[in-house]
């Protein structure tokens, strides 16, 4: 895909949706989420969801104040807030009449064989079935060592294992800058050319909330991730994924290794079919 107007035409598309986009104060945005995701649905793309925010919803319902540092209290935060978390996709969801259907991985899921082609087989299964896949970390059996460490990356690995069009990754920042975007000099980058180095940027850490792992540094490791196996990556904020999603010049946009064996556009493939 070679460049963020062509986006409502991809035929599969992940978009991944960060803890603080989706919880606590921000819980409302779900809906014009959905709303977004819905109507890439009518357009005919197939979209996968990879939603954080399992510990981060959790976590209130347990009466805990902040987010825990301890695994085992995480685990247990994610055990609770999974289930919240999908009842409040679903709801969003019943109003365009589409189903969603939970996927939780781990890291290992990721590097046997087996396992990851389980998984890309019922993601095409659902797909084919008119179903929304919302793909989570299973931080209810996760270890440190065997974690995703962020939700970005498992987007990215998912978005390589069902060969995706696009990856678009939200956060609460409208795009990347050259270093943290309430600094001075702070500047917008549009576009990085596959294999840029991105010399001179720095990067700050998670946002204001705390609630996640993530931050704009795992968003390019994450970028370059799915750009080396030829997907597309825009960058952006939560509260513009439906212009994202339309094809407007928002965000920061990652492109993907020339001649790696992408997925095609649906017009594309459209003409191809005898």
């Amino acid at each position: 895909m070679s460049s963020r107007s062509d986006l409502p035409r991809a035929r599969r598309l992940v978009v991944k949706v960060g803890s603080s986009s989706v919880s606590g104060a921000n819980v409302g945005q779900i809906e014009p989420l959905t709303d977004a995701l819905a109507a890439a649905w009518a357009r005919g793309t197939e979209v996968v969801l990879v939603s954080s925010g399992a510990i981060a919803t959790g976590f209130p319902v347990l009466g805990l104040a902040d987010r825990p540092d301890d695994l085992a209290t995480q685990q247990a935060a994610a055990a609770a807030g999974q289930n919240l978390l999908m009842f409040r996709y679903q709801q969003s969801l019943d109003r365009h009449g589409i189903v969603a259907a939970q996927i939780l991985l781990t890291a290992s899921d990721m590097q046997r064989p087996g396992h990851r082609e389980n998984a890309q087989r019922a993601i095409d299964r659902l797909l084919e079935l008119r179903v929304l896949p919302i793909v989570n970390e299973n931080d209810t059996v996760a270890t440190h060592e065997i974690r995703f460490g962020d939700n970005d990356r498992l987007a990215a690995l998912v978005a390589r294992l069902i060969r995706a069009d696009a990856l678009v990754l939200l956060s609460d920042v409208d795009a990347l800058y050259t270093r943290p975007p309430h600094e001075p000099g702070a500047t917008r980058i549009d576009a990085v050319p596959f294999g840029d180095a991105m010399e001179g940027i720095t990067f700050g850490s998670i946002g204001a909330a705390g609630v996640g792992t993530g931050g704009a540094a795992t968003k390019v490791a994450a970028a370059r991730v799915a750009a080396e196996g030829g997907t597309s990556v825009l960058v952006t904020a939560t509260g513009l994924v439906a212009d994202a999603l339309a094809g407007a010049e928002v965000g920061t946009w990652f492109r993907a290794a020339e001649g790696a064996a992408a997925p095609s556009l649906q017009s594309e493939r459209a003409e191809a079919t005898p």
